[in-house]
C-alpha cells in the first residue's frame, strides 16, 4: 500500500493530493471548464477545498507532466445513517481531452489507498445512471454496488451542460473498499460475464428497447414485476450524444429508469455489475441486478 499521497500511473500520469494555494487556484478554473458550468457560484471554492483537506478529507488530481491538471477528486469524511465513519465522495471530473482514457480510475484507486490508510472501508458517492462510462468505471472496473435511488437529488439547480435539461435522478453508490470484490474488481480479476451467458443461465431481461431511424435507442416497454436470481436492465450506450439528438427520447429513459429501478430496489435487488456487449455494430450496455450483494 503507498505511505505517500503522490502515485505516478505511467510515464506521463501522476495522481497527487493538493496543497498549494496554486493548486486549489487551479482546482476552481478546472471545475468550470470539465463541466462548462453557465453559473459559476456552483464551482466548490478555494477555501472550500482547502479546509477540508487539512480535516481528513481528500482534494486530488490528475496531472500530465508536473502542472497540467486534467482530473479532479474531492471528498470527505461522513456518516452512515446507523453512524458509521465512511468517506463522502463528492466529485471527481475529467477534463474532456483525456476522457476514457483511465484517469478517472487512477483518481479513483489514489481515493481508495487514502481511505484505506485512514482506516475506513466505506466510500459512497452518486452518478447518473444513464451515463455508461460512469457505470463502466464505478460498477464494472471498480466494484461498486447500488441499491438506492435518488430521485431529481440536486433539483434543476445544475445548469452544467452535462446535467441541464432533465432531473439529476441518481444512484447512490457503496464502495467496499476493503472487500474481496473490490479488490478483484480492481485487479481485473472478477469474472465478467456475458449478456448472451446470463440469458442463458436464467436471467431476465426487464425492458425492451429499439433503434429509430436516427439510432437512438428508444425504449420499450418494461416489466417491474420479474422475480429471477439475475435482472438486466438496459441503457443507451451514449446517453449524452442521444440527449443532444432528442431531449425528449431522453427523458423518456429517465422516467423508465426511474421507474424500474426503484420498484426493484424495493424487492431487493441491488446493481452488482455493468457489461457492454455488441450486437450489429451496435454497444449494447445492460446493468446486472441481483437479490445476493457481494459480501463485503
Amino acid at each position: 500500500m503507498p505511505t505517500s499521497d503522490t502515485l505516478t500511473t505511467d510515464q506521463r500520469l501522476t495522481v497527487r493530493a493538493l496543497s498549494t494555494i496554486e493548486d486549489f487556484q487551479r482546482a476552481e478554473s478546472v471545475q468550470s471548464e470539465i463541466w462548462t458550468m453557465n453559473d459559476l457560484t456552483q464551482v466548490i471554492p478555494l477555501h472550500v477545498l482547502l479546509t477540508a483537506q487539512k480535516n481528513g478529507g481528500l482534494v486530488a488530481a490528475a496531472f500530465l507532466g508536473a502542472q497540467q491538471m486534467v482530473g479532479l477528486l474531492f471528498g470527505f469524511i461522513g456518516l452512515t445513517l446507523e453512524g458509521k465513519y465512511k468517506h463522502c465522495s463528492h466529485l471527481m471530473g475529467i477534463m474532456p481531452e483525456v476522457r476514457r482514457q483511465n484517469v478517472g480510475q487512477a483518481l479513483k484507486l489514489f481515493q481508495r489507498e487514502y481511505v484505506l490508510r485512514q482506516g475506513l472501508d466505506l466510500v459512497t458517492w452518486t452518478f447518473d445512471p444513464l451515463e455508461g462510462v460512469n457505470a463502466s468505471l464505478n460498477i464494472a472496473k471498480l466494484g461498486g454496488i447500488v441499491h438506492h435511488y435518488y430521485p431529481d437529488l440536486y433539483g434543476s439547480s445544475m445548469a452544467d451542460s452535462i446535467n441541464s435539461g432533465l432531473p439529476t435522478d441518481r444512484f447512490g453508490v457503496e464502495w467496499w473498499i476493503d472487500s474481496s470484490h473490490v479488490r478483484q474488481s480492481v485487479a481485473g480479476q472478477r469474472e465478467r460475464p456475458s449478456h448472451s451467458s446470463l440469458i442463458a443461465q436464467g436471467a431476465q431481461v426487464v425492458n425492451q428497447t429499439q433503434l429509430d431511424e436516427q439510432g437512438a435507442l428508444r425504449p420499450l416497454a418494461s416489466q417491474l414485476d420479474l422475480t429471477a436470481d439475475t435482472l438486466l436492465v438496459e441503457i443507451p450506450s451514449e446517453f449524452q450524444a442521444l440527449k443532444s439528438m432528442s431531449l425528449a427520447v431522453a427523458q423518456a429513459w429517465r422516467s423508465q429508469t426511474a421507474a424500474i429501478f426503484t420498484q426493484y430496489f424495493a424487492n431487493g435487488y441491488a446493481v452488482v455489475d455493468f457489461i457492454t456487449d455488441r450486437a450489429d455494430n451496435h454497444r449494447r450496455n445492460f446493468y446486472v441486478l441481483s437479490r445476493l450483494i457481494p459480501v463485503r
